[in-house]
């Protein structure tokens, strides 16, 4: 018995989700253990990525195929990176000073 259409997301959104959960969460996994080396140990934060990392990159991929719109989800993920990428920025200005 096939799926009822009017719960099937169309192709455009199912690209957008796809795409946000692979790329978006691979952004805001790396984006986030960067923040975490800052104020951590790096090499404690390099053993950490290698577990935590695959975690919160796969939850990040499951919240992004539960959104109903894939256009926001972006919109989400990509505020999130922008913030974290920030953090990195001023706090690596910072101590170069």
């Amino acid at each position: 018995m096939p799926a009822n259409k009017k719960h099937l997301s169309s192709p455009l959104q199912r690209f957008l989700k796809i795409t946000a959960g692979f790329i978006g969460g691979f952004v805001i996994t790396e984006a986030l253990h960067m923040v975490l080396a800052i104020y951590f140990d790096t090499a404690s934060m390099i053993f950490t990525v290698r577990y935590m990392g695959f975690i919160v990159w796969a939850a990040l991929m499951i919240v992004a195929f539960l959104a109903k719109s894939g256009w926001k989800i972006w919109g989400i993920y990509f505020a999130i990176s922008v913030v974290l990428g920030l953090i990195v920025f001023f706090n690596n200005n910072i101590n170069t000073l």
